[in-house]
C-alpha cells in the first residue's frame, strides 16, 4: 500500500468518474496497484483551463481490467471516501512544489506520492481559514488541518486520514464547498438569505443520499433552503437533466409550489460544468424519490 496522485481532467478521454472509477491503460498497472487499500490524490494539469491543481481525495479499493475496453484498467474507488478539497492546491506554489519527492515523476499520470507530500497537500488542501458557522445542532471537533505547526511525519498523514474520514467533518467540508459553488443561494428559490449570524439560510443536499451510497463529490451536491431541501428529500421536486424543475402531480398545493419556485423554472447552477450536478445522480434521484 501507499499514497498516490491520479491525474484527472474534467474534459477526460478517458471513462473517469472520480468518486467511482478511474481508467488507466496498461503501463500504469503496477503504480495503481501499489496505491490499493491507501488514499490516492486527484490532480487536474496546469495546461487546463482553470487548472484546480490538486482538487480532491480518494481511496483505492481495487484494480481489475475494464470489462469494456481491452487493454484498458479501472482503479475502483471506494464508496464514501472521495472529497473535494476545499481549496485546491497549485502545483508550484509561494511556497514551492506541493510534491516534494516529485523527481523526474511529473509526468506520469499515476505516480507514486510520499507521507510527507500527501500530508502537506492534504493540510493546504482541507485548510478551512474562516471557520463557517455552524447548521443548528452541529458539532465542530476541536482540530483540524490549520492547526497544525509541527513538521509532517508518516503518522500525521494517517492523523489526517481518520479526520477525513469522519462523517462530521466531511459534511462539514462537503457544506462548505458546496456553498461556495451556488455563492450561498438557493438553487430551487434563487433566494441568498444570510441571517443575522451571518450563516447563509441553506443547506447543502446530496442528491443521491449518502445513505444511498451518494459521494461526497459537488456533482452530487446542491444548496438548497429549507423548504425546498424537504420537498427535494421526499421526492415532491426533482430536476431534469438540463436542471429544469420537475413538480410531482403528488403535490396538493401545485400553484403555491410554482409561485415558490423561481420564474425561470430551472435551478441555478455552478459555473464550473463539473460542479453541476451530475445526470447520473439526478436520474437516480427521478427513479428512486421523485414522486411521478
Amino acid at each position: 500500500m501507499g499514497f498516490g496522485v491520479f491525474i484527472h481532467r474534467s474534459d477526460s478521454i478517458y471513462d473517469d468518474s472520480p468518486a467511482e472509477r478511474y481508467q488507466f491503460p496498461r503501463q500504469y498497472l503496477s503504480r495503481a496497484e501499489a496505491c490499493v487499500g491507501d488514499w490516492i490524490i486527484y490532480y487536474e494539469p496546469s495546461k487546463v483551463a482553470e487548472t484546480r491543481g490538486y482538487f480532491a481525495v480518494a481511496k483505492v479499493e481495487n484494480v481489475i481490467s475494464d470489462p469494456k475496453a481491452t487493454g484498458m484498467f479501472l482503479a475502483l474507488i471506494e464508496p464514501g471516501s472521495y472529497l473535494d478539497f476545499t481549496n485546491p492546491v497549485a502545483f508550484n506554489g509561494r511556497d514551492g512544489l506541493a510534491e516534494r519527492d516529485i523527481s523526474g515523476r511529473a509526468q506520469w499520470s499515476v505516480r507514486p506520492l510520499s507521507p510527507g507530500d500527501f500530508s502537506r497537500i492534504t493540510a493546504l488542501g482541507f485548510n478551512e481559514g474562516e471557520p463557517l458557522l455552524p447548521r443548528v445542532g452541529e458539532t465542530i471537533p476541536a482540530f483540524g488541518f490549520e492547526e497544525e505547526q509541527v513538521p509532517f511525519v508518516f503518522e500525521q498523514s494517517r492523523d489526517r486520514i481518520s479526520y477525513i474520514s469522519s462523517r462530521i467533518v466531511r459534511d462539514r467540508i462537503f457544506r462548505r464547498n458546496v456553498l461556495r459553488a451556488y455563492d450561498a443561494r438557493c438553487a430551487i428559490t434563487g433566494l441568498k438569505l444570510i441571517n443575522g449570524d451571518g450563516r447563509a439560510e441553506v443547506a447543502a443536499a446530496h442528491v443521491r443520499p449518502v445513505e444511498a451510497n451518494g459521494p461526497d463529490i459537488l456533482s452530487n451536491g446542491i444548496a438548497l433552503s429549507g423548504t425546498a431541501h424537504w420537498m427535494f428529500d421526499r421526492g415532491l421536486i426533482s430536476l431534469a437533466d438540463d436542471l429544469e424543475i420537475l413538480v410531482s402531480r403528488h403535490v396538493n398545493d401545485p400553484d403555491g409550489v410554482w409561485s415558490f419556485i423561481n420564474k425561470a423554472g430551472r435551478a441555478f447552477a455552478p459555473q464550473r460544468a463539473a460542479e453541476r450536478p451530475h445526470p447520473r445522480f439526478l436520474q437516480w434521484h427521478r427513479e428512486n424519490c421523485f414522486k411521478h
